[in-house]
């Protein structure tokens, strides 16, 4: 269990869409095996320590005729940003995904203090 022990917290969330592959016979969409996009994240205020991130798909379009595999997750999440991640593999073909987040985290309070 991650426990917040600051006075205050913060609640960031954002939306992105990661590709449109469909529309340029991107990998995505025309490829097999391992695939993956990566997205930097930046947060418009930084956090105290490192932030949970959840992530989820908003949206996605997929091919009806093969196998529908997904996988995302929040990597290197650090106190500006993380990386937002998004895999498939096998024959799935991906044709667009918009990914939904949330990250929860200590931030400053105008009541701390910086003794330096």
């Amino acid at each position: 269990m991650k426990r917040i022990t600051s006075g205050s917290f913060g609640i960031l969330q954002g939306s992105r869409v990661l590709f449109s592959d469909f529309a340029d016979g991107g990998v995505m969409w025309t490829g097999q095996g391992d695939r993956e996009s990566r997205h930097i994240i930046s947060f418009k205020e930084a956090f105290k320590a490192p932030p949970i991130v959840m992530t989820a798909i908003g949206m996605w379009d997929m091919d009806h005729k093969h196998n529908s595999r997904a996988d995302i997750t929040a990597e290197n999440v650090m106190t500006t940003g993380f990386q937002l991640v998004f895999r498939t593999w096998g024959d799935t073909r991906v044709a667009r995904v918009r990914a939904d987040w949330t990250a929860i985290g200590p931030v400053k309070d105008d009541d701390d203090w910086d003794v330096g």
